[in-house]
């Protein structure tokens, strides 16, 4: 039997950073960010962290940073740089999953030109417009 308590506090559409509000640009990027970290530490297991200071070419402070997770602060740079030092060779595959990123984009162009080709329209004076030649 189903009650208040055990329904979900919040459906998910599938994709957690979709659902914590992130735009497509940045959930690929944290997605990315996050694929290179697993695939670090899959292969820093075996080292121990005196092991992985030399390998790496970090302090002792810095590798327990990786170790525990707390990469915030580390670009994707440094963590393919990190990759590298430790044999790992990085793919990456692409693949457009979400094509309406991209229609809403080009929707968002379409609608602002025909604002600006209206507005350039109906004008009776030489005033400067809010659309830039490019844009219209």
């Amino acid at each position: 039997m189903k009650t208040a308590a055990n329904k979900p506090a919040h459906a998910t559409c599938g994709n957690v950073l979709d659902d914590l509000g992130f735009s497509p640009e940045q959930a690929t990027a944290l997605k990315f960010k996050a694929e290179l970290y697993q695939a670090i530490l899959k292969y820093t297991q075996k080292y121990s962290q005196k092991e992985l200071q030399a390998i790496l070419g970090e302090p002792q402070p810095r590798v327990s940073e990786l170790l525990n997770g707390k990469i915030a602060n580390k670009s994707v740079d440094k963590l393919l740089h990190y990759a590298g030092r430790l044999g790992i060779e990085a793919k990456a595959k692409f693949a457009q999953t979400h094509k309406e990123v991209v229609v809403n984009e080009l929707a968002l162009i379409g609608a602002v030109q025909s604002r600006c080709f209206a507005r350039r329209n109906s004008r009776t004076t030489t005033s400067t417009s809010w659309c830039s030649p490019s844009t219209a």
